[in-house]
């Protein structure tokens, strides 16, 4: 009995003496699955830049779902604040600008879309801002999936630091973000061979490729032919793939983490 009891106490104390055993599993990097007090305890130990990833729902031909824009944004938000160290990642907003309602217009035109006066997004933006600062966050960082609003998310971050000018909290509204998806990864696959017309500008090869890249349950695989404007689709996805759209990944979030420490470097 004593030998059996002297085992079992044995492989307790190899069990417990493992790496790792005993230690809290790392804390998740979104606001909304931290509790207030992780919340608290991250700012107050250095964790004082957030990002608000902004999405959008909107058609993007027959082929890519609705909601693009926000499953990208957030899986890109959390490679971006991991390589930063320093940050956590708000729930994306969801619900942006996309046109008129009455007669509708642009993406409008397509059931599914969802759309919000630009003044109300605005608000939106600046509420949430205001919310952080309370917070404890010291950099409040908007990244935008979609270029619609771009000019909205300068606007307020502009807005807000004449707001907060004698303060030490900023908002910052990042477009390399957008332009490396836009610019950068269009002209990274022409190096590859591929022509404007089949890049596109909306889910044609480009868009299509990262979405494959970031979650390829986004992807109607059966549906990838060649749409037109009509259909909502600006370019051809039929050639789209994860690999491509990796080298769209790797350049948006190398582009965004370099302008956000510039933009977050204390003088």
């Amino acid at each position: 009995m004593r030998t059996h009891m002297r085992a079992a106490a044995l492989w307790v104390f190899l069990l417990l003496g493992l790496p790792g055993a005993l230690a809290q599993p790392s804390r998740p990097l979104f606001l909304e699955d931290l509790t207030w007090t992780e919340v608290r305890d991250a700012t107050q130990s250095g964790k004082t830049t957030i990002i608000v990833p902004i999405g959008g729902t909107e058609q993007s031909g027959p082929h890519l779902a609705l909601g693009k824009h926000n499953v990208r944004v957030k899986a890109l938000a959390e490679k971006i604040a991991a390589a930063l160290g320093n940050t956590l990642v708000a729930p994306v907003l969801a619900y942006v600008p996309e046109g008129p309602v009455s007669p509708p217009a642009g993406h409008m035109r397509f059931p599914g879309t969802i759309t919000v006066p630009e003044d109300v997004f605005d608000k939106v933006l600046e509420s949430a801002a205001r919310g952080f600062r309370l917070h404890g966050f010291k950099d409040i960082v908007f990244i935008g999936d979609h270029g619609g609003y771009q000019k909205s998310m300068k606007r307020v971050a502009e807005h807000l630091n004449r707001e907060w000018a004698k303060t030490s909290v900023r908002a910052h509204a990042i477009e390399e973000y957008y332009t490396a998806a836009e610019v950068d990864f269009p002209q990274a696959l022409k190096q590859k061979g591929f022509k404007s017309e089949e890049i596109g500008s909306h889910a044609g090869l480009a868009d299509t490729s990262l979405a494959l890249a970031v979650d390829p349950t986004l992807v109607r695989s059966d549906r990838l032919q060649a749409w037109t404007k009509t259909d909502g689709v600006q370019g051809d996805p039929r050639r789209a793939n994860a690999e491509l759209g990796k080298v769209g990944v790797d350049l948006i979030v190398e582009r965004t983490v370099d302008a956000i420490r510039k933009a977050t470097a204390r003088r």
